[in-house]
């Protein structure tokens, strides 16, 4: 009965990995727990940096190659649009919105990694937006790190980058967020086809 069974289930039934139907429990854990452990890396760290940074002092952790100082940043990565705050907390809700919806579908243990490091980046810094002065979603995000002739940054920008890596590295190893090839969710939607 079972053999019959298993004999009228077309290859594509048998060949598809669960992935590409719903999400792996496995993957959703580390996306959560990722996302999870760096945003509170992320706030703790802003919290320790505006209570110990507070009176403009510069510390130096790696001589001049790595120094903390704090800054409030209302715009975006390098202080690009520094008008544009609410616009940028809209982005950046429509971005926390994207980035759940699309771990629905993970099926691959490196897009769990990146979209977790995604969600914890957009989210550290949509917190401040929203939190920080002078006042809801137009809030400045904390920054602290600085290297010399570059922006001074935080551990949300530094996951938003994590995660940009392993999405253009998935990109080009062809991987979708469900864990499948782009040539083999092809033949599958050929196969599936009427």
């Amino acid at each position: 009965m079972q053999a019959a069974r298993g004999a009228s289930l077309s290859p594509s039934d048998q060949s598809s990995p669960p992935s590409a139907s719903r999400p792996s429990r496995r993957q959703l854990v580390l996306f959560g727990s990722i996302a999870a452990l760096a945003y509170v890396v992320d706030q703790a760290s802003k919290m320790v940096a505006v209570d110990r940074l507070a009176d403009g002092r510069t510390v130096e952790v790696v001589g001049e190659y790595l120094q903390l100082h704090l800054t409030f940043n209302p715009g975006a990565a390098f202080s690009l649009g520094t008008s544009y705050t609410v616009v940028l907390s809209f982005v950046a809700i429509a971005a926390t919105v994207a980035v759940l919806w699309t771990a629905r579908r993970l099926g691959s243990t490196l897009w769990a990694v990146g979209l977790g490091f995604l969600l914890a980046g957009v989210t550290g810094n949509l917190t401040d937006r929203l939190f920080r002065e002078p006042g809801p979603l137009r809030g400045h995000v904390v920054d602290f790190f600085m290297f010399p002739n570059f922006p001074v940054f935080n551990v949300a920008d530094i996951c938003i980058n994590i995660a940009a890596g392993i999405v253009i590295l998935q990109a080009v190893r062809g991987i979708r967020v469900d864990g499948l090839r782009h040539d083999e969710a092809d033949r599958a939607d050929r196969t599936e086809a009427p």
